[in-house]
């Protein structure tokens, strides 16, 4: 977990890429990421259901672990917002998250309540004192109102967050670089981005004081795109695909789990 830790104090921010299942997560280890984080979309829809908090927690965890074990490098779990009605069964999940030895979660706010969410943080926190905890605020993805309120907003939310023992806080939706500016100086905790079209690159993203940048879904869409591309051109044509990894190579890979 200290590793984990660490790894969002660096000069550098933490690209974070999030996998679904263990040859992605192997894959994405063996291209040389620093820690791994799992995506909830992903992993819905490899098991038939849809992304926002439909998925089942056991099954959610069946992966959770298996993608740990895979890899050498820190795993941190996308939990949604708890996989629990209340409060106490966060902190069930939280204590079964642990038990498969991720280093961190997110857990986001959504259609909660700020007050909500702050009591599923704190019952994050007494679950386990090392965990690195991402508060996901989802206000930029609901949209409404002007940029000004709505970094206000996050900003709030934030507040309430950390005090309740958020150790960062991840801002999906914002994509500019003068926004990304105005959270990063108004949070007091590290500032997670999520990739988009638009994002700045490293660099700038360094000099902005961003401290980690996840891939969210657009892996597990990029591979979907890619299959439904390859299964048109089979079905009409019976055309190899153009890309594809060595079959050898990905036995190598799973093996690992």
């Amino acid at each position: 977990m200290e590793t984990f830790r660490a790894l969002h104090s660096a000069r550098t921010p933490l690209l974070l890429p999030n996998a679904w299942d263990v040859a992605g997560a192997r894959i994405l280890e063996e291209a040389g990421a620093t820690a791994i984080a799992t995506t909830s979309a992903g992993i819905a829809w490899a098991q038939g259901t849809a992304d926002g908090g439909v998925l089942n927690r056991d099954r959610m965890l069946v992966t959770l672990e298996s993608i740990v074990a895979a890899v050498a490098v820190p795993v941190t779990a996308d939990i949604e917002g708890g996989y629990a009605e209340s409060p106490e069964g966060v902190t069930e999940t939280v204590r079964l998250v642990c038990a498969t030895g991720a280093a961190g979660i997110n857990i986001e706010d959504g259609p909660r309540t700020p007050e909500d969410t702050v009591a599923r943080i704190r019952a994050a926190r007494e679950a386990s004192e090392g965990l690195f905890i991402n508060a996901r605020t989802d206000v930029f993805l609901a949209g409404g109102g002007d940029i000004a309120a709505r970094i206000a907003k996050t900003i709030r939310r934030a507040d309430l967050y950390l005090a309740a023992g958020a150790d960062g806080v991840f801002v999906p939706g914002v994509v500019d670089a003068e926004t990304i500016g105005e959270l990063v100086r108004g949070i007091a905790g590290p500032l997670n981005a999520m990739i988009g079209e638009a994002t700045p690159g490293i660099e700038e993203l360094r000099s902005l004081g961003v401290a980690r940048l996840s891939s969210g879904s657009a892996f597990a869409q990029s591979a979907y795109a890619g299959l439904r591309r390859d299964a048109a051109q089979f079905l009409t044509s019976a055309r190899w695909p153009a890309t594809q990894m060595d079959y050898a190579e990905l036995n190598r890979l799973s093996a690992r789990g």
